[in-house]
């Protein structure tokens, strides 16, 4: 099994960032999209996390639908949300391990305060997660806790599609965010998308985890 850590620590010592003298504007005014090398589909590890976040905004309103006839299937609401749970999971992990280190590395738009965001953004994702796991499904309770996930996920796709994920388009290689999606892909493929065995689904400190992550800072 690959080690993703590894990996990342290769990577981001493989590829430097051109770091702009002060004077300069980091952004050139071309297209925002990365060089593709290769000729193939390259793994872009922004495009990834927008596209789970389509999905999440998908299977969330496919509760909604199912939940909105006269006798709700609660089996197949069911299926969906333990989908759904286990995605936003993985998700915020995936992003924990993954995309945030490099954020605070490389973002220039104040990625301390993106970051601390985020990692509360994902608690708050977490506790939902957890409490609907303790409820019966369709119950009022239940589907409080359903929505307290769906909140808390909104609220954190909205920032992060304006922040974090804009912050790293523009400051970070193309290289980097490419060689972070291949292991974003990795990532998933370990955990295969349908369980959080292994994962930690535990509450992070927010400040914690941007101490322990800003050491490399350039």
């Amino acid at each position: 099994m690959v080690n993703l850590l590894d990996l990342l620590d290769g990577l981001a010592q493989r590829i430097a960032p051109p770091r702009h003298r002060p004077d300069q504007q980091p952004y050139s005014g071309r297209t925002l999209r990365p060089q593709r090398t290769g000729g193939g589909n390259v793994a872009d590890v922004i495009d990834l996390i927008l596209k789970d976040h389509t999905w999440f905004r998908e299977q969330f309103a496919e509760l909604d639908r199912l939940r909105a006839v006269e006798q709700p299937d609660l089996d197949a609401i069911g299926a969906v949300w333990s989908a759904l749970a286990t995605k936003l999971d993985l998700h915020a992990d995936a992003e924990e391990e993954i995309f945030y280190p490099q954020l605070l590395r490389l973002g220039e738009e104040d990625p301390q305060e993106e970051t601390l965001d985020a990692i509360g953004d994902h608690n708050d994702i977490r506790d939902g997660v957890a409490a609907a796991a303790q409820k019966k499904v369709g119950s009022d309770a239940w589907w409080d806790a359903v929505h307290q996930a769906r909140e808390a996920n909104d609220e954190h796709m909205g920032e992060e599609e304006h922040e974090g994920l804009a912050d790293m388009r523009l400051h970070a290689p193309a290289a980097l965010i490419e060689e972070l999606g291949r292991a974003w892909t990795i990532y998933f493929a370990q955990h295969d998308g349908t369980t959080t065995d292994g994962v930690d689904t535990s509450d992070k400190d927010p400040e914690q985890y941007v101490a322990e992550h800003s050491t490399d800072r350039r």
